[in-house]
């Protein structure tokens, strides 16, 4: 008799957690920091962002320039092509430890863990569980088809945050932001009156940019040309320059 079949067993969740990288590096790292000149050309040229202190304007963009390059990147239509890195697998360290414990092998010495409460700034190639919510959400861009001014008001939504700690003109940004939205809102509105959710549905576009961790960006696009600079480093000297 055949047995009775039991609950369909649940994935694992190691796929997730494989590494992988950029199958072609240069182009896709090329295409990113393109588009990163052309976000900070954009921020700069927000008369409202123009007016506020550098300090403030440096604080904004150190907060959020990952979420607006990824919009960037969607606008642009640039498609990410990945293939699992080399690095071994958790259950070929395991075995390979165990083979040259049984050879009377020593392991090789392990990296120095880094101090308490400070980042670890050491290459770590993304998993495929985080390049799949970078991928998924440039296809959710691409399935609404979204505007050039529906992406600028996206832009000014994401930068101009009245929450990050250390402003001092919060109302001033908060105002700006909530100007943004409702101009995202009028223009859908205008264009859109048959697709009354399409408001709420742009809005998920900006929760799952939440979603995405900085250090995964930086990682994925421009670790591989800039090494071990200093993102932060770099963006204000980006920001500065006259690009």
């Amino acid at each position: 008799a055949v047995p009775p079949a039991g609950p369909a067993p649940r994935g694992c969740p190691c796929g997730s957690r494989r590494r992988v990288a950029l199958r072609s590096p240069q182009v896709a790292c090329k295409a990113a920091s393109a588009v990163l000149v052309k976000t900070l050309r954009f921020v700069q040229n927000v008369p409202c962002f123009q007016e506020l202190p550098l300090e403030e304007q440096l604080l904004l963009v150190r907060s959020c320039w990952a979420p607006l390059l990824l919009l960037g990147l969607a606008q642009d239509r640039v498609h990410l092509e990945t293939v699992e890195s080399a690095e071994p697998s958790m259950l070929q360290r395991i075995l390979t430890a165990r083979q040259q414990g049984e050879q009377g092998e020593q392991p090789p010495p392990r990296p120095p863990a880094p101090a308490p409460g400070r980042p670890h700034h050491g290459p770590h190639p993304p998993s495929a569980g985080e390049i799949q919510a970078i991928k998924g959400f440039l296809a959710k861009c691409w399935s609404l088809d979204i505007s050039t001014k529906e992406y600028a008001y996206l832009k000014g939504t994401v930068l101009f945050n009245p929450d990050l700690p250390g402003l001092q003109c919060t109302q001033y940004i908060e105002g700006l932001q909530r100007e943004a939205q409702q101009a995202l809102n009028e223009h859908v509105r205008l264009i859109h009156r048959g697709d009354e959710a399409r408001f709420a549905k742009l809005n998920v576009v900006l929760s799952l940019l939440r979603s995405i961790n900085a250090n995964v960006v930086a990682e994925l696009f421009f670790r591989p040309i800039i090494g071990a600079v200093n993102m932060d480093d770099m963006l204000l000297e980006m920001l500065c320059a006259k690009l």
